[in-house]
């Protein structure tokens, strides 16, 4: 498996030369890093996906910069299916496969 120090740094680069396009308006596309994208998260619904197949559907409250992920009104889903449902719930970064913004409110 890969360390946690070399995990950090494998994202600290990926932040720092990644650019993606979040929005496109006509012709002009406004781009931002990942770490900038994952702010404007803040307070929506989103997905988490862990490795492990399990995702959580939350509302985003915040991230560090160990990728670690606090949730609100947290459901937690095995293949599609719903399993639980949390209050706040915290998820350790190394476990996240991605964060995906939802469309809807919870």
């Amino acid at each position: 498996g890969i360390n946690a120090e070399y995990g950090k740094q494998w994202y600290q680069r990926r932040v720092r030369e990644a650019v993606v396009s979040t929005q496109s308006t006509g012709s002009t596309v406004r781009k931002q890093t990942p770490n900038e994208f994952l702010k404007q998260l803040i307070g929506r619904p989103v997905m988490v996906k862990l490795s492990s197949g399990v995702d959580y559907r939350g509302i985003f409250a915040n991230l560090d910069g160990y990728m670690n992920v606090i949730l609100e009104q947290t459901e937690e889903y095995m293949n599609g299916e719903l399993k639980n449902k949390y209050g706040d719930t915290f998820i350790r970064g190394n476990n996240v496969l991605y964060i995906s913004p939802q469309r809807k409110r919870l």
